[in-house]
């Protein structure tokens, strides 16, 4: 009955994720948007370099700065077919060297004369698709069923992020609101398509929401003590132009953030706690409440550590041009510390290992209240 339950789950979610992409586009084109780009980006195919005058970059190395002028063909959209002469400008910022018969992107400028062509950036869809398909088949040969469950699982999720969410939050809704209901959804589907229709599974899911709301209402708590907003996220001051053409409410988008980044580890915390407190019940049917507890607990300690060093990396990570940046400007210690960059970096990081701290004991009292209550 449980397979057939998760066979026709798992189709109802494969089903549904197109669903969701395509009403989420549709909504998208009844909204008045504003547009920001008064320009179109297409493919084109470099038909000839007629000059080039390039030196090598002082700075990276493999890199060039310089000027090419080249002939290319618009393969795609409102110009297709048409040729024109290009002037390609490469410096540190725009470091794109063409070559003849390369494809590119470039941007397209109607002017009353015609159009004007630039080069955008290489053409990285095809390698991106590459890496793509690689890890999918990667995750079926050696995952099988279940690779195939995860894979559908970690799409489900980027669509509610990005189909839901994110259109929810430009339309007005609370960042706060709407993350949670996306993380509750997400962890929901991706726990029972990858642990099945299960007690550990439902204990999981609870362990998850209370470890990343936890996170959650720590930064939110520790953002106001040190005055940080979504304003201070990376692009967050970009973001509050864009707010004033919808109705973003940017206070919320710190909390948001630390849901979604801490999301994935605290999931792996409370899955690996439940399913080992349920081995742990099926080999010792009389383990006393406490004595569960505790086991539950010790293995959350082996656990903890190296999540919380993930997810700290990870931010370190995203921050790595910043942290070499500063270093180099060679601050004091009192200048760095108090740069609202860096309160950021922390106050996301340290709320997200609490998070992840705090899951393992959330989830080991609910597993162990779970499985005594059913003896």
């Amino acid at each position: 009955m449980k397979k057939k339950l998760h066979s026709i789950l798992l189709v109802t979610i494969v089903l549904l994720i197109p669903i969701i992409v395509l009403i989420s586009g549709w909504a998208k084109e009844k909204m008045s948007l504003p547009s920001y780009y008064d320009q179109d980006f297409e493919e084109a195919k470099i038909l000839l370099v007629k000059e080039e005058s390039l030196t090598p970059n002082p700075v990276v190395e493999g890199l060039y700065n310089g000027k090419q002028t080249v002939f290319l063909e618009i393969l795609t959209g409102k110009y297709k077919g048409e040729t024109q002469e290009v002037v390609n400008t490469i410096d540190q910022s725009h470091n794109v060297v063409t070559y003849k018969g390369q494809k590119v992107i470039v941007g397209i400028r109607e002017t009353d004369e015609g159009f004007n062509a630039w080069i955008y950036s290489y053409k990285r869809a095809p390698s991106l698709y590459l890496l793509g398909i690689l890890f999918v088949g990667l995750m079926l040969y050696f995952g099988r069923k279940k690779g195939l469950d995860a894979i559908v699982a970690l799409a489900f999720t980027t669509t509610v992020l990005i189909f839901i969410m994110v259109p929810m939050i430009f339309n007005g809704y609370n960042p706060i609101i709407v993350t949670i209901f996306s993380v509750f959804v997400s962890s929901l589907v991706s726990f029972i398509l990858i642990g099945g229709f299960q007690k550990k599974t439902y204990i999981a899911i609870i362990g998850t929401l209370m470890g990343v709301v936890t996170a959650g209402i720590i930064a939110l708590t520790f953002g106001k003590m040190t005055h940080i907003t979504g304003l201070n996220l990376d692009q967050g001051s970009n973001l509050s132009y864009m707010a004033l053409d919808y109705n973003i409410k940017i206070r919320g988008l710190m909390f948001a953030s630390i849901l979604i980044a801490s999301m994935g580890a605290v999931m792996d915390v409370s899955m690996s706690i439940a399913s080992s407190m349920s081995e742990i019940v099926t080999l010792q049917k009389h383990i006393s409440f406490k004595k569960l507890f505790q086991s539950g607990m010790n293995i959350g300690k082996d656990i903890m550590g190296t999540m919380a060093n993930t997810l700290i990396l990870a931010f370190m990570g995203g921050s790595l041009s910043l942290m070499l940046l500063l270093w180099g400007y060679n601050m004091s210690l009192r200048q760095l510390i108090n740069m609202p960059f860096i309160s950021v970096e922390v106050v996301q990081g340290i709320a997200g290992s609490i998070g992840i701290v705090l899951t393992v004991p959330f989830t080991a009292l609910v597993a162990a209240f779970v499985y005594k209550k059913q003896q």
